[in-house]
């Protein structure tokens, strides 16, 4: 089945005016996900790496790219394709709490 990786990108202010039902009902989706095989996880602190003409590893703490939202959250998940992953990920967290979320297809 083909997999996909999800960034989620979300802040405390779009989660708390979110109702509680509805996090509850997204943090559920989420929950099914992982039982369903699904790698879930809420982000660290990214370590940037770098390594040019292998002359060397240089690592700078904090996000290559920069966005509005932080983001929150990552996922790989199975789907039969793009359109049932997003269906899948369109009830997370980040997508009910007026963020966002990236599906990337893995091509191998």
């Amino acid at each position: 089945m083909p997999k996909f990786v999800t960034i989620g990108y979300g802040d405390q202010e779009g989660y708390d005016r979110t109702p509680a039902a509805l996090r509850d009902a997204a943090h559920a989706q989420d929950a099914k996900l992982q039982e369903g095989g699904a790698s879930v996880g809420v982000a660290g602190t990214p370590v940037q790496v770098r390594n040019p003409e292998a002359s060397g590893v240089a690592t700078t703490t904090g996000p290559f790219m920069t966005s509005s939202l932080p983001v929150a959250g990552f996922a790989i998940i199975e789907a039969a394709d793009l359109a049932e992953a997003i269906d899948l990920v369109s009830r997370t967290p980040c997508a009910v709490a007026h963020g966002v979320v990236e599906v990337w297809p893995l091509e191998r």
